[in-house]
Protein backbone atom coordinates (compact mmCIF):
# COMPACT_ATOMS: atom_id res chain seq x y z
CA UNK A 1 0.00 0.00 0.00
CA UNK A 2 1.64 3.25 -0.94
CA UNK A 3 2.12 6.43 1.32
CA UNK A 4 -0.50 8.35 -0.80
CA UNK A 5 -3.02 5.68 -0.72
CA UNK A 6 -3.16 5.48 3.23
CA UNK A 7 -3.60 9.09 3.30
CA UNK A 8 -6.61 8.95 0.99
CA UNK A 9 -8.40 5.79 3.09
CA UNK A 10 -7.70 7.59 6.51
CA UNK A 11 -9.23 10.72 5.30
CA UNK A 12 -11.99 8.69 3.28
CA UNK A 13 -12.96 6.95 6.71
CA UNK A 14 -12.69 10.08 8.65
CA UNK A 15 -15.14 11.94 6.41
CA UNK A 16 -17.45 9.08 6.13
CA UNK A 17 -17.72 8.54 9.93
CA UNK A 18 -18.48 12.25 10.35
CA UNK A 19 -21.32 11.63 7.21
CA UNK A 20 -22.40 8.95 9.46
CA UNK A 21 -22.67 10.61 12.84
CA UNK A 22 -24.34 13.83 10.93
CA UNK A 23 -27.16 11.66 9.61
CA UNK A 24 -27.10 8.71 12.78
CA UNK A 25 -26.12 5.99 10.00
CA UNK A 26 -26.47 3.03 11.37
CA UNK A 27 -28.97 4.59 13.73
CA UNK A 28 -28.73 7.29 17.13
CA UNK A 29 -28.06 4.69 19.82
CA UNK A 30 -25.12 3.72 17.42
CA UNK A 31 -23.13 7.05 17.61
CA UNK A 32 -24.29 7.67 21.37
CA UNK A 33 -22.94 4.37 23.07
CA UNK A 34 -19.41 5.91 20.56
CA UNK A 35 -19.47 9.03 22.06
CA UNK A 36 -20.85 8.84 25.35
CA UNK A 37 -17.93 9.91 27.52
CA UNK A 38 -15.66 10.24 24.19
CA UNK A 39 -16.15 14.29 23.77
CA UNK A 40 -13.07 15.00 21.99
CA UNK A 41 -14.12 12.15 19.37
CA UNK A 42 -15.69 14.43 17.08
CA UNK A 43 -12.78 16.85 17.65
CA UNK A 44 -10.62 14.22 16.72
CA UNK A 45 -12.59 12.85 13.15
CA UNK A 46 -12.21 16.96 12.41
CA UNK A 47 -8.23 17.13 12.92
CA UNK A 48 -7.41 13.75 11.00
CA UNK A 49 -10.02 15.37 8.60
CA UNK A 50 -7.99 18.54 7.99
CA UNK A 51 -4.52 17.15 9.20
CA UNK A 52 -5.17 14.47 5.91
CA UNK A 53 -7.19 16.59 3.17
CA UNK A 54 -4.51 19.22 3.51
CA UNK A 55 -0.94 17.89 4.48
CA UNK A 56 -1.46 14.26 3.35
CA UNK A 57 1.33 13.12 6.07
CA UNK A 58 2.56 10.00 5.18
CA UNK A 59 3.12 10.81 1.66
CA UNK A 60 5.10 13.49 2.65
CA UNK A 61 7.09 11.23 4.63
CA UNK A 62 7.59 8.83 2.10
CA UNK A 63 8.92 11.61 -0.19
CA UNK A 64 11.27 12.96 2.28
CA UNK A 65 12.63 8.89 2.52
CA UNK A 66 13.03 8.60 -0.83
CA UNK A 67 14.74 11.87 -1.28
CA UNK A 68 17.04 10.57 1.17
CA UNK A 69 17.55 7.39 -0.30
CA UNK A 70 18.92 8.85 -3.44
CA UNK A 71 20.62 10.85 -1.95
CA UNK A 72 22.60 8.39 -0.92
CA UNK A 73 22.29 6.03 -3.30
CA UNK A 74 23.92 8.88 -5.89
CA UNK A 75 26.68 9.91 -3.58
CA UNK A 76 27.67 6.10 -3.21
CA UNK A 77 27.56 5.58 -7.35
CA UNK A 78 30.06 8.96 -7.21
CA UNK A 79 32.42 7.08 -4.95
CA UNK A 80 32.54 4.24 -7.12
CA UNK A 81 32.76 6.44 -10.52
CA UNK A 82 35.18 8.44 -8.55
CA UNK A 83 38.11 5.21 -8.16
CA UNK A 84 37.20 4.34 -11.85
CA UNK A 85 38.10 7.59 -12.74
CA UNK A 86 40.84 7.05 -10.82
CA UNK A 87 42.28 4.01 -11.99
CA UNK A 88 41.11 5.33 -16.04
CA UNK A 89 43.85 7.96 -15.62
CA UNK A 90 46.54 5.31 -14.41
CA UNK A 91 45.93 2.94 -17.07
CA UNK A 92 48.47 3.02 -19.85
CA UNK A 93 47.61 4.14 -22.31
CA UNK A 94 45.57 7.17 -19.76
CA UNK A 95 41.85 7.57 -20.89
CA UNK A 96 41.18 11.11 -20.47
CA UNK A 97 39.50 12.21 -17.42
CA UNK A 98 36.38 13.90 -18.83
CA UNK A 99 36.15 10.70 -21.23
CA UNK A 100 34.91 8.01 -19.06
CA UNK A 101 31.27 7.40 -18.56
CA UNK A 102 29.36 5.35 -15.97
CA UNK A 103 25.49 4.53 -16.98
CA UNK A 104 23.04 2.49 -14.67
CA UNK A 105 20.38 0.56 -17.02
CA UNK A 106 17.23 -0.82 -15.38
CA UNK A 107 14.49 -3.59 -17.86
CA UNK A 108 11.37 -1.48 -18.80
CA UNK A 109 8.36 -2.71 -20.80
CA UNK A 110 6.68 -0.66 -23.78
CA UNK A 111 4.09 -1.49 -26.05
CA UNK A 112 6.62 -2.57 -28.83
CA UNK A 113 8.39 -4.22 -26.05
CA UNK A 114 5.69 -5.81 -23.99
CA UNK A 115 6.72 -8.92 -22.48
CA UNK A 116 10.93 -8.76 -22.29
CA UNK A 117 11.07 -4.77 -22.03
CA UNK A 118 14.17 -2.85 -23.06
CA UNK A 119 16.59 -1.47 -21.32
CA UNK A 120 16.64 2.45 -20.02
CA UNK A 121 19.64 4.60 -19.25
CA UNK A 122 18.22 5.84 -15.90
CA UNK A 123 21.51 8.03 -15.26
CA UNK A 124 24.67 8.98 -16.71
CA UNK A 125 28.01 10.02 -14.69
CA UNK A 126 30.33 11.94 -16.97
CA UNK A 127 32.87 14.22 -16.25
CA UNK A 128 32.58 16.09 -19.26
CA UNK A 129 30.04 16.88 -21.66
CA UNK A 130 31.50 15.52 -24.46
CA UNK A 131 30.74 13.19 -26.06
CA UNK A 132 27.31 13.17 -26.40
CA UNK A 133 25.63 10.42 -24.56
CA UNK A 134 23.25 8.82 -27.27
CA UNK A 135 19.62 7.83 -27.41
CA UNK A 136 19.88 3.96 -26.73
CA UNK A 137 17.02 1.18 -25.62
CA UNK A 138 18.25 -1.82 -26.41
CA UNK A 139 16.15 -5.42 -26.04
CA UNK A 140 18.00 -8.58 -24.78
CA UNK A 141 20.96 -9.30 -26.86
CA UNK A 142 21.78 -5.82 -28.47
CA UNK A 143 24.66 -4.04 -27.29
CA UNK A 144 26.74 -4.90 -24.69
CA UNK A 145 24.31 -4.18 -22.20
CA UNK A 146 21.90 -6.32 -23.93
CA UNK A 147 24.40 -9.21 -24.28
CA UNK A 148 25.10 -8.64 -20.18
CA UNK A 149 21.35 -9.09 -19.77
CA UNK A 150 21.15 -12.33 -21.99
CA UNK A 151 23.88 -13.51 -20.20
CA UNK A 152 23.55 -12.45 -16.95
CA UNK A 153 26.86 -11.73 -16.14
CA UNK A 154 29.77 -9.73 -17.03
CA UNK A 155 30.25 -8.81 -20.84
CA UNK A 156 32.92 -6.48 -22.16
CA UNK A 157 33.68 -5.67 -25.74
CA UNK A 158 36.76 -3.93 -27.54
CA UNK A 159 34.40 -2.43 -30.02
CA UNK A 160 37.42 -0.27 -31.17
CA UNK A 161 39.34 -3.27 -32.61
CA UNK A 162 35.97 -4.78 -34.14
CA UNK A 163 35.66 -1.03 -35.37
CA UNK A 164 39.20 -0.87 -37.03
CA UNK A 165 38.72 -4.16 -39.29
CA UNK A 166 35.12 -3.56 -39.52
CA UNK A 167 35.31 -0.55 -41.83
CA UNK A 168 32.13 -0.69 -44.57
CA UNK A 169 28.81 -2.54 -44.20
CA UNK A 170 30.16 -5.41 -46.55
CA UNK A 171 33.05 -6.38 -44.22
CA UNK A 172 30.61 -5.77 -41.15
CA UNK A 173 27.94 -8.20 -43.26
CA UNK A 174 30.66 -10.70 -43.44
CA UNK A 175 31.98 -11.05 -39.80
CA UNK A 176 28.54 -11.27 -38.61
CA UNK A 177 27.47 -14.14 -41.08
CA UNK A 178 30.66 -15.75 -40.24
CA UNK A 179 30.71 -15.42 -36.62
CA UNK A 180 26.87 -14.71 -35.46
CA UNK A 181 24.98 -11.51 -34.03
CA UNK A 182 26.47 -11.40 -30.80
CA UNK A 183 30.30 -11.47 -32.02
CA UNK A 184 28.96 -7.65 -33.65
CA UNK A 185 26.71 -7.55 -30.73
CA UNK A 186 23.68 -8.25 -32.16
CA UNK A 187 23.90 -4.80 -33.58
CA UNK A 188 22.98 -3.95 -36.98
CA UNK A 189 25.72 -2.03 -39.74
CA UNK A 190 23.81 1.26 -39.26
CA UNK A 191 23.33 0.30 -35.47
CA UNK A 192 27.11 -0.44 -35.13
CA UNK A 193 27.74 3.10 -36.95
CA UNK A 194 26.24 5.26 -34.34
CA UNK A 195 28.08 2.93 -31.28
CA UNK A 196 31.72 2.26 -32.73
CA UNK A 197 33.26 5.34 -31.23
CA UNK A 198 32.62 4.16 -27.52
CA UNK A 199 35.88 1.70 -28.06
CA UNK A 200 35.91 0.24 -24.99
CA UNK A 201 32.41 -1.16 -23.02
CA UNK A 202 32.17 -3.16 -19.32
CA UNK A 203 28.66 -4.06 -18.06
CA UNK A 204 27.96 -6.08 -15.41
CA UNK A 205 24.27 -7.35 -14.21
CA UNK A 206 22.27 -6.10 -11.56
CA UNK A 207 20.28 -8.84 -9.87
CA UNK A 208 17.50 -9.11 -7.63
CA UNK A 209 17.04 -11.57 -4.49
CA UNK A 210 16.38 -14.23 -6.63
CA UNK A 211 19.57 -13.60 -8.84
CA UNK A 212 17.11 -12.90 -11.78
CA UNK A 213 18.07 -9.57 -14.00
CA UNK A 214 16.76 -6.39 -13.28
CA UNK A 215 19.33 -3.69 -14.71
CA UNK A 216 23.15 -3.26 -15.54
CA UNK A 217 25.93 -0.57 -14.51
CA UNK A 218 27.83 -0.11 -17.91
CA UNK A 219 30.85 1.96 -18.54
CA UNK A 220 32.64 2.90 -21.72
CA UNK A 221 35.68 5.11 -22.92
CA UNK A 222 36.92 6.07 -26.36
CA UNK A 223 39.48 3.54 -26.17
CA UNK A 224 42.22 1.51 -23.86
CA UNK A 225 39.96 -2.44 -23.31
CA UNK A 226 42.76 -4.15 -22.65
CA UNK A 227 44.20 -1.32 -19.90
CA UNK A 228 40.74 -0.92 -18.25
CA UNK A 229 40.02 -4.47 -18.39
CA UNK A 230 41.41 -5.10 -14.98
CA UNK A 231 39.92 -6.90 -11.78
CA UNK A 232 39.88 -3.67 -9.80
CA UNK A 233 37.63 -1.81 -12.43
CA UNK A 234 35.67 -4.99 -12.06
CA UNK A 235 35.64 -4.92 -8.06
CA UNK A 236 33.80 -1.36 -8.48
CA UNK A 237 31.85 -2.14 -11.19
CA UNK A 238 30.62 -5.58 -9.56
CA UNK A 239 30.43 -3.40 -5.95
CA UNK A 240 28.21 -1.13 -7.35
CA UNK A 241 25.59 -3.51 -9.10
CA UNK A 242 25.56 -4.95 -5.60
CA UNK A 243 24.74 -2.23 -3.78
CA UNK A 244 22.12 -1.00 -6.20
CA UNK A 245 20.79 -4.84 -6.39
CA UNK A 246 19.77 -4.31 -2.37
CA UNK A 247 17.09 -1.58 -3.42
CA UNK A 248 19.57 0.95 -4.72
CA UNK A 249 18.34 0.56 -8.06
CA UNK A 250 14.75 1.81 -7.25
CA UNK A 251 15.89 5.16 -5.38
CA UNK A 252 17.90 6.55 -8.91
Amino acid sequence: MTAKLLDRLILLAASVSMVARQYDVPDRKFWTGISSGRPYLIVTLICVIGVFGAFTPFQALSERKRVERRSAIRQEILTHYGRMVGLAIRARPPVELQDLGLHVWRIRRSLRHPLHGYLQRVATYRLGSTPTTRTFAPPRGVGVVGLCWERNTEVSVDVGKLAASLTDREAFEAYRASHGAAAVMGLSWTEFQRVRHRGAVFASPVRGATGGFRGCVSVDASHGHDSLDVPDLWHEINSLCSRLGHGGLDDI
